[in-house]
């Protein structure tokens, strides 16, 4: 085996068999890379290998830089770039199991005390690689792992925290999880900048969200996600109308929900799910009827409440009790009196024609405060005149 000094030795042969290879736009780096290397700098180093990966007309060189190039050198560099420049190079495999054992040396090489974070970030994406070959349960346990160490950090850098959140996002869609896919979707473009994500990218993105707002059976708040730039993407696309959909959902609108009716026959996971939407529709449109009246006049007759949902008068109770049990609202049935009385309503992210429905009833309750204050001023005046 050749020693560190001799693999330094041909380090320029190496760089300029990989030249002579290149693409004419990337013969220039390799150059650079030698000049830096010999003056043993870095950190300009790393920078410059950082950009050559990220060009796509690297990729069939990056096996042969990271192996014999940035190896000779791997210890000397910011190790969360290293492993960047790692999952750029396991990114050019085909065989997924090579990509596999790739990742895992890798994650074993910056486990240091002084590099954690890079270890965090190797074993999230070691985990993507385990989810590609269908290996939930060890995608699973190398994530908790990585959840372990990453809750002991005081900060750490958003690239981490996007990873981390995508491939939970990713396990969890391959679970089926809908619910907890939303969660941990929404908070990966919290960490990111949505433009840097291509247009195809942020199509599946939304089109995904969308999916799991629906199906989810925790989720009955769509306003992060209807407020999110990510939904616009599906504009001008042929599942424009899921966007519709949810914004419909979101409003309790059950009239507009049944006219978008034929187009959710056309997804098999919707329609399956069809008597799961009617009874999210019908809840929706419970809590928007709680949430456009007045806080102190939230009793509702079950007469009102089949009116708001089109739901036979049977059926009420049953919607009140789900929803009570799914934590939306708190009161009390009056199976007698045929009431209901709603003590409290789930907080929810608002939409910007909730925001302004809200805003008008309290300039109602404004002008009815003055208005009453006017009254008890004239009627302090009658008195004291009568007297």
């Amino acid at each position: 085996m050749a020693s560190a000094m001799d693999i330094d030795h041909d380090v320029p042969t190496v760089l300029s068999v990989l030249r002579t290879e290149a693409p004419p736009d990337l013969a220039g780096d390799f150059y650079t890379m030698e000049d830096l290397w010999e003056r043993r700098l870095w950190h300009q180093l790393t920078d410059v290998l950082v950009q050559f990966f990220q060009n796509p007309e690297s990729v069939p060189l990056r096996t042969r830089v990271y192996t014999q190039f940035v190896g000779t050198f791997d210890s000397k560099i910011n190790q969360l770039k290293l492993v960047s420049l790692g999952l750029a190079t396991s990114a050019t495999f085909q065989d997924k199991s090579e990509a596999l054992e790739f990742m895992t040396a890798l994650a074993e090489k910056v486990n240091t005390p002084a590099s954690q974070d890079a270890y965090v970030y190797a074993q999230i994406e070691t985990a993507q690689v385990k989810l590609q070959i269908q290996d939930l349960d060890g995608a699973r346990v190398t994530l908790d792992s990585a959840g372990a160490i990453l809750e002991k950090f005081d900060s750490v850098e958003s690239v981490i925290n996007a990873a981390y959140y995508s491939v939970n996002a990713d396990y969890y869609k391959a679970k089926a999880d809908f619910a907890a896919y939303y969660r941990n979707s929404l908070r990966f473009l919290a960490c990111i900048n949505v433009t840097d994500l291509t247009l195809t990218a942020q199509r599946e993105r939304a089109y995904d969200l969308s999916i799991a707002a629906l199906l989810g059976e925790s989720i009955y708040n769509f306003g992060e996600l209807l407020l999110h730039p990510i939904l616009d993407s599906l504009v001008g696309t042929e599942f424009e109308w899921l966007r519709s959909l949810l914004f419909v959902l979101n409003a309790g609108a059950i009239s507009k929900f049944d006219e978008l009716a034929p187009r959710i026959a056309t997804l098999p996971i919707l329609q399956t799910s069809n008597e799961f939407l009617r009874q999210k529709i019908c809840l929706m449109a419970l809590i928007e009827a709680v949430f456009q009246r007045p806080a102190s006049d939230r009793t509702l007759s079950f007469h009102t409440i089949a009116t708001e949902t089109r739901l036979l008068l049977e059926e009420v109770e049953h919607l009140v009790m789900k929803a009570l049990s799914l934590g939306l609202i708190r009161g009390s049935i009056d199976q007698v009196g045929e009431r209901v009385t709603i003590t409290w309503l789930q907080p929810r992210i608002m939409t910007k024609d909730q925001i302004e429905s809200m805003r008008q009833r309290l300039l109602e309750w404004d002008s009815s405060v003055k208005q009453l204050g006017v009254w008890m001023e004239n009627s302090g005046k009658d008195v004291w005149a009568a007297s």
